[in-house]
């Protein structure tokens, strides 16, 4: 299923592959690739994929969740349609707190005690999820892990998820999708070389 996920993303264009003239993140960092999987949201057929698929997986590995909690914004929508699949409530938790009415950072009903799984649209560095992870077990919750749609495969998200012992699975990976993108000509044997140097030095 990674390589069918990793298929269904470049058919949609929701990654970008640009070893030659690398993108910049946020951080700074320089990227051969560029994933958008809110572009996802407008394609029925992959999005039907991708939200049936993480609410398999979450109930195999997490089968204790008691809510979802989608990471802003990117997270939301996938939060809500997984929600929706299992039958679940969810919410989500804002960059920070808001800055009007009742100063929430997290938004939605959520009881002290109960067993939460963080819904994330990709992996990168691994911060900005366990910012969230953190901002949830401050509030009470009991995290069980993330989930994402894509990792990059960093060493530092690895790191940091490890040293905080956080669960994180991803639906597929940048292993998975230079493959398949090499195998239909989307890159060439040196660019994919590339971009395994890339993951291995982040």
């Amino acid at each position: 299923m990674k390589r069918e996920i990793a298929k269904g993303l470049l058919s949609i264009k929701a990654v970008f592959l640009r070893p030659e003239e690398p993108f910049t993140w946020a951080s700074g960092i320089k990227s051969p690739i560029y994933c958008d999987n809110r572009l996802i949201l407008t394609a029925p057929e992959i999005r039907d994929m991708v939200e049936n698929e993480m609410a398999r997986v979450i109930k195999n590995e997490f089968p204790s969740c008691e809510v979802l909690m989608g990471t802003s914004t990117a997270g939301i929508a996938h939060a809500a349609i997984v929600g929706h699949i299992l039958n679940m409530p969810m919410g989500y938790v804002r960059s920070s707190n808001k800055g009007h009415g009742r100063a929430n950072r997290i938004e939605g009903e959520l009881k002290t005690g109960q067993k939460v799984v963080v819904v994330e649209d990709l992996i990168s560095t691994g911060g900005s999820s366990l910012d969230v992870v953190n901002a949830l077990k401050e509030y009470g919750a009991d995290v069980l892990g993330v989930i994402s749609i894509f990792t990059y495969e960093t060493k530092k998200a690895t790191k940091l998820f490890n040293e905080s012992e956080v669960k994180c699975i991803s639906l597929t990976d940048i292993t998975a999708l230079t493959e398949v993108a090499q195998e239909e000509g989307y890159i060439n044997d040196e660019q994919k070389e590339e971009i395994r140097k890339w993951v291995l030095e982040i």
